[in-house]
């Protein structure tokens, strides 16, 4: 079953079920994840391994949490450059909160609790900082989130002093590295996440007013939508989800650095996105289909670096498969 919503209007959706360019448009990416994995299947030593499954499980949460904020940026027409700065943000305030280095604390499970939190709050803070530049000062989204994605990356550096901060802390990592039932817990996060958006954007009135602020936000504003509203929200949770990334990330390494920690991640969120299905002009989008276009992504570098190809094949690989999802998005749309 399918997540994906729209705001075609009816015509389009009576549009025929059959014939080769109207499937590839609409399970495209299902298509290519199971070729994937069969051609991996038939290739790739080692790949139907419990070892292989949580590399790429591992490799792949990050993007597809981040990609669940901007599937819903996106769907309401706009962008949202500032990811991997605010995720380098939540990750380097954190180790500050458990380090003590900020303010002392009186127990240390209290300084877990305050990195858990504190640094997701600050950069949903961020994010909704976002969405008031876009509403309220009438600055493009592309426009008003570079400017986080050029400071934010700054200001994670002042906070750390540009050091990199290095760290043993098993009952915080376990965000990154704990299991449960032998299942990655980033993984559970993951899809507890994508299924609760997907539930959000099919099933809620909020949901809806996403899709029809991306599909029209003209005729949405005179239908008694609140544009301003609905947009702040939206941005503030790309960026909530982009703390909660950073945390992860800062997790499994055991370190956080600020000149790394989601670096080029806006390119692979937004990536993902496309190949996932939705519309980059907004109005239409598939939490789900962002999954899978994540772990196209993925499988597609694993493939080819587990068969011996640089990973700068990789990239132009990557660049291939956005490209073409972008000309099934254009077919679909006509």
């Amino acid at each position: 079953m399918s997540d994906t919503a729209t705001t075609l209007p009816p015509a389009a959706q009576r549009a025929p079920r059959f014939g080769v360019r109207n499937i590839l448009t609409r399970y495209g990416s299902w298509i290519a994840l199971v070729l994937l994995i069969l051609v991996n299947l038939a290739i790739t030593p080692n790949f139907a391994t419990w070892q292989t499954l949580n590399v790429n499980l591992t490799q792949v949460c990050a993007i597809v949490i981040v990609g669940v904020g901007m599937t819903l940026v996106i769907a309401t027409g706009g962008i949202d450059l500032s990811v991997g700065a605010l995720m380098a943000i939540a990750g380097a305030i954190a180790p500050l909160i458990f380090l003590g280095k900020l303010f002392p604390l009186p127990h240390p499970a209290i300084g877990i609790a305050l990195a858990f939190v504190v640094p997701v709050l600050i950069a949903a803070a961020l994010g909704w900082f976002n969405g008031w530049l876009v509403t309220r000062l009438s600055i493009q989204p592309i426009i008003a989130t570079l400017v986080l994605f050029i400071a934010g990356r700054g200001i994670a550096q002042v906070f750390t002093n540009g050091n990199l901060q290095v760290f043993n802390l098993p009952s915080f990592q376990f965000i990154g590295l704990g299991r449960v039932f032998g299942i990655p817990f980033q993984a559970i996060l993951m899809i507890v996440i994508v299924a609760a958006a997907a539930w959000m954007l099919r099933r809620t009135v909020f949901g809806r007013q996403i899709l029809a602020i991306g599909g029209n936000e003209r005729a949405a504003r005179l239908s008694g939508i609140p544009v301003a509203s609905v947009k702040q929200r939206v941005y503030l949770i790309s960026g909530l989800l982009s703390g909660i990334a950073g945390l992860i990330v800062i997790a499994r390494n055991s370190a956080a650095d600020a000149n790394l920690v989601g670096l080029g991640m806006e390119l692979d969120a937004i990536a993902a996105v496309a190949v996932g299905g939705t519309l980059l002009t907004g109005g239409r989008a598939t939490v789900i289909g962002t999954l899978v276009g994540a772990l196209i992504i993925q499988l597609v570098r694993y493939t080819l670096l587990a068969n011996g190809v640089p990973d700068a094949a990789a990239l132009v690989a990557k660049a291939a498969i956005i490209v073409l999802a972008v000309w099934l998005q254009r077919q679909s749309h006509r």
